[in-house]
């Protein structure tokens, strides 16, 4: 699980998500918002994609909300196996608030 967690707001532009994610050299941030929510490398180059002009697109614009969560608890075998079935790469960690994050390159690094 990466810590500390690496957060951004909702109304930061899509471009000042990539240069955080860029200089954290990781590829996600929890948004603070409710319901819980992400943005991603992946939702970024959606946008970009679609021609979209992320100086200028919000973060709100192109996040991920009502996003899968783990508990600390959870054994490494279960997030891998909650990553595959939905299909995602990040994983909140959340004890009533945000933990950290879990993704799937912290998987990998656990199964080698």
């Amino acid at each position: 699980m990466s810590t500390p967690l690496e957060t951004i707001s909702p109304d930061a532009t899509v471009m000042e998500a990539t240069q955080q994610m860029r200089g954290k050299d990781i590829n996600a941030l929890v948004v603070q918002t409710t319901p819980r929510a992400i943005i991603s490398s992946t939702d970024v180059l959606d946008a970009v994609a679609d021609g979209r002009n992320v100086s200028e697109l919000e973060v709100a614009d192109v996040m991920t909300t009502d996003v899968e969560t783990a508990t600390p608890d959870l054994y490494m075998e279960e997030v891998a196996a909650m990553m595959t079935t939905y299909g995602i790469k990040h994983l909140p960690v959340v004890d009533d608030d945000y933990v950290g994050m879990v993704s799937s390159t912290d998987v990998t690094t656990h199964h080698s």
